[in-house]
Order: structure tokens, then sequence, then C-alpha cells
């Protein structure tokens, strides 16, 4: 199919921030009035798993967190469709069945977006092949951006038998439920729309545990977003209880004698996710039996998040500590990585130029002419801030604003805008808020130094007019360059200092600078010893990659993909029950 190769979303596009919150917004408010989950189940019926447990072996990929730049998207889509890859001179053959586990496209989930930042890579690294005996399928677990639109284009995309290049789709909800090999189970929930689950969803999920599951089933579970880190983060976080609640009273049935005694010996062992889109790997310090395994693998193709932020020590599911066995990128990486945010005027130049202009605008409000027929302007050209005048500039300014409403409910927009943006969720909270004041009246200092510099040397030390075009063109040329530059370095600085020193901002601090590398998916085989994961890690993605197709039929060849192991095959020993 014909596309168009996309960057990375660059998120601190003042236009792509506001279209964003307009779709969460909209989202959040209509979503929760109408429920698509709910539309679903009233149009399928039936409460069906897709059955693959006939196999004697059956192997497994899982990516998330994929629809963003063309580069890692396509890089990785070329991985997961090769026959196989060969991993420490093992070769693990390509999934039987691909999971998306969330946020499958970026920004926002328009069927352009699908199209060029999802469908067309993956359907150019997997084209369709007729009368394909090996043909895999395909399933996936909607995440926040998918759910933008209510799922509607999700739901076109996933739940209507249509062909996804050489993968097949084949579920007809946003959730469900694969049983696999020799008593496991793949369970798929969707827990977006304020992290809620809803009733049609939870009679899913119970039928299948209560008709299906037996005494030696074991379970994978795959949700869309890392709660136990969260909760980590924000003892306030109500997604974990959620996932404990479905965990509890849906598979286990919590409450009721008969389902709880007949499902007590159900194990979960793994739970799969993205969000994060990095890979780390908690494991329980239980004792008894195998150990769960928590893994977040969101190295799918958007920006890389830091690792060092994560703890070492979590309490996960049952109550359980959970203990961090492996993250990739290596904390002294992603601290390193942080530090890119210092050239945050680099990566965002939207950013920049945005300050710049607001600082031109409000320097254009205050000039009402106020003392004695001269403007601010004018009266600050006559200060010398070197020379002990302070006390003056302060009294200027202070004047300026209260014969100004409209700059004073700029000054008050721009510094009220920096502290609402401040993260509070997680962190030494009172050290965040501190940071955000900070923050915000560092911006307030800027503009107001930059309009004295300016007016100094422009009338003072240059002789321009106030009025004159020359002098014009130069103060807005300064503010928007100087001052939209330096807004730009302290936004970086703070950004800096947040995600490196206070471990928050960890979204903000690294969609900043759209790191392609540290990409990510977990490959896995289920046969009759268990359950063997291949957690894949690419370091570098390939750049380079140029159309040797047709517009219609376009195939890309590139530089080769340098991939390995990101650790030690993680192997989920299948224990009998006597």
């Amino acid at each position: 199919m014909k596309f168009e190769k996309k960057p990375m979303v660059n998120w601190y596009d003042p236009k792509q921030l506001a279209f964003t919150a307009v779709k969460t917004v909209l989202s959040s408010v209509f979503g929760n009035f109408a429920d698509r989950r709910e539309l679903q189940a009233a149009l399928d019926k039936e409460t069906k798993f897709y059955d693959y447990s006939h196999k004697e072996e059956l192997w497994v990929d899982f990516i998330s967190d994929l629809g963003d730049g063309f580069n890692p998207t396509y890089t990785l889509a070329e991985l997961l469709s090769r026959d196989a890859l060969t991993l420490r001179g093992k070769r693990l053959k390509r999934g039987d069945v691909l999971i998306m586990g969330g946020d499958e496209v970026y920004p926002t989930p328009e069927k352009i977006e699908y199209d060029n930042r999802l469908r067309g890579p993956y359907i150019a690294a997997f084209p369709k092949i007729e009368n394909d005996p090996d043909r895999p399928d395909v399933f996936a677990v909607p995440g926040n951006h998918d759910w933008y639109d209510g799922l509607t284009n999700f739901l076109r995309l996933f739940t209507q038998k249509r062909s996804f290049g050489n993968w097949q789709t084949r579920q007809s909800r946003s959730y469900f439920a694969l049983k696999l090999p020799h008593d496991y189970w793949i369970i798929a929930i969707d827990v977006q729309l304020n992290a809620d689950i809803d009733y049609p969803q939870i009679c899913y999920f119970r039928e299948i545990a209560q008709k299906h599951l037996n005494e030696r089933s074991k379970i994978i579970l795959c949700t869309s977003e890392p709660s136990w880190v969260y909760k980590s983060f924000d003892a306030k976080n109500e997604s974990f209880d959620r996932l404990e609640f479905f965990i509890q009273w849906v598979l286990f049935g919590k409450g009721e004698k008969n389902y709880e005694e007949k499902n007590k010996t159900i194990q979960i062992k793994a739970v799969l996710t993205g969000d994060l889109h990095h890979y780390a790997r908690y494991e329980s310090k239980d004792s008894k039996g195998e150990p769960c395994q928590l893994i977040t693998a969101g190295g799918g193709g958007a920006f890389m998040h830091p690792t060092h932020t994560l703890k070492q020590e979590i309490s996960g599911i049952d109550g359980k500590t959970h203990e961090l066995k492996k993250v990739f990128p290596s904390k002294s990486t992603s601290v390193n990585l942080s530090m890119l945010n210092l050239l945050f005027p680099y990566f965002s130049l939207t950013m920049l130029f945005f300050f710049g202009f607001f600082h031109v605008f409000t320097s254009w409000v205050l000039q009402t002419k106020v003392y004695s027929g001269a403007s601010l302007m004018e009266k600050m050209s006559e200060l010398s801030l070197f020379d002990g005048q302070a006390a003056d500039f302060f009294y200027l300014i202070i004047q300026g604003i209260s014969h100004h409403p409209g700059a004073l409910f700029l000054n008050i927009l721009l510094f009220a805008g920096i502290v609402i943006f401040t993260d509070v969720k997680s962190g030494g909270k009172n050290w965040n808020y501190l940071a955000g004041l900070i923050h915000g009246m560092l911006h307030l200092v800027n503009f107001y130094f930059l309009l004295w510099l300016f007016s100094y040397i422009n009338l003072n030390q240059l002789g321009l007019g106030i009025n004159e075009p020359r002098q014009v063109i130069l103060f807005t040329a300064e503010m928007v360059l100087a001052g939209g530059i330096i807004s730009a370095v302290l936004f970086g600085f703070y950004l800096t200092f947040s995600v490196v020193i206070l471990k928050n901002h960890i979204t903000e601090a690294s969609s900043s600078y759209r790191w392609e590398g540290y990409k990510n998916f977990l490959r896995f085989s289920v046969n009759s010893e268990g359950i063997t994961i291949f957690p894949v890690g690419v370091k570098k993605v390939v750049s380079n990659w140029e159309n040797v197709g047709t517009a219609e039929k376009p195939r890309f060849e590139g530089g080769d993909i340098n991939y390995d192991l990101i650790e030690d095959p993680i192997y989920i020993k299948n224990e009998k029950v006597s």
C-alpha cells in the first residue's frame, strides 16, 4: 500500500500539543458516556477464545508502543517478519502469533496516522502471501493513544478479520483470550478509559475462567500499562488496584466458594505490558514455586523512556516484593541520554519560537505610554541595572503591569502554565512543587531582564527611536531569538534536573529529544517444558531505508540490523500439578 514515511512525533510542537490535548479531553469525556467495549459485547454475543492448544510448540511475538517514526517502526517490523532470528547460536522462528500490546499509533488514531505509521511499514515489511499455509495471526490491545477516537479506527483495523500484511487479524473485541499448548493461556485485557474494566469484559473473562480454566492452567497476562511501576511512583495511582481486582475477583473468583476453590491453583506466570518505552523486568522474590515476571517491553518504535527512575524493589501482584532484574538501556546510559535535554532548543525549535513570539507579544502589550507620555521601554532604557538602580527597575515593572491588565494576564498565563506543567505525581512532591515554582519565576525574570536589556541597547546605546521601523524589527528579532533560546534553555535545564535528580517528568524529559534507539520486543516459545522468553534488543535502528519497490508496493532496503538478546533467556518451568 502507498504511504508516507513519517519522522518521530514532535511532542513539543504547540500545534501538536493542542491537538492531542483536545483529543484526550474528548475521549475522556465522551468515552465515559459511550464505551465502545459495551457496543463490542452487544454485537458479539459469543464468549469465545482462540485455540492454539493443538500445537506441540507455539511461538509468540510481543511488541508494544510501535506506530511512531518510520525508522524504528520499520526496523522492528522487518525483524518480526523474518522467518527466524538467530541469537547466541539458537534459531528463534517467527511468532505463530503476534501480539501488539498497546499504543499501536502516535500521536492520535486517525486513519491516515494508522496507515502512515503502522499499516504501511508493516505491510511493506511483510506483504501478504497468497495461500500461505503458515500465515501468522495478529492480535492487539489498545493503549491510551488508540482510545483518543473512542477506538473507532482501532476496531476497523483489528476486529474485522482483515489482512495486516501477511499477518491475519482474528479478534472481535478489544480484549481476548488465547488458549496455548500445555495448559497455558494468554489473557489480554483492555484497561483504558480511566483504567476501568467494563462489565461486559468482566463477564467475558469470568465465563472463560469458570468454564475453561482448570487447576493446571498457567496465565500470561497482557495489559497496556505497567501499573506496578506507576503505583511505585504515586501511591494514589489506582490502575494497579484495578489490575489486582481483575486477577483476584475475575480470574481467581475471590468471594465465590466453588469458583475460588476450583481456580486456587491457577498461576500468573508473567505480566507483559508496554506504555513505558523501554525494557524492564521485575521478578517476585517469593521462594515458593516459580517467580512471577513483570515485564515492560514498550520498545516497538516510540521515543525511549528512561530506566534510571525505576525503583529497585516494588510491591507487585499479591503484595509480593518484586526485584528489578534487568533494564534496557542501562541506568547509566539512561542518565547520559537524559542529559540531552540540555540541548532542548536544538530538538524543539517550535518551542523556541513559541517562547520568543510570546515574549514579543507581551512586550507589545506593555508599550502603551503611561509615564508622562513615555512607554515602559523608554523608561527602562534610562536605567542601568549595573549602577544600583534595581529598585527603580522593579518599580517600573510593577507600575507597568498595574496599568496593563493584558500584560498581567500574559505574565500569569506564562507563570501558571509553567507551574501547572510540573510533575507532582512522582518523586518528592514538595521538591517537585518548589522546582516548578522556581522554573516559572525564572521565565518571568528572563522576560523582564531581556526587555530592559534590549530597551537599553536599542534606545540608549544605539539611539534608535522606539517607533522607528529599524528598532521594531531589531527588538522583535532580539526577543524572538535571544528570548526564545534562553527560555528554551531554561526549560531544558528544568527537564534535566527533574529527570536526573528528582526522577520525575519521565515522559516530558524523554519525548523532548525523541531517541530512536534502544528498541525491543519479546519472542517466546511455549512447549511441554514450559515457556522460554527471549527479550530481543536493538541499540541503534537503521536510518538509511530506501524504497526499492514502487509507491504502491514499497519494499525497503537499508543497513544491517544489529540485534541481540537483552539478557539471558527467561525460563518458566512447566510444573506438574498433582
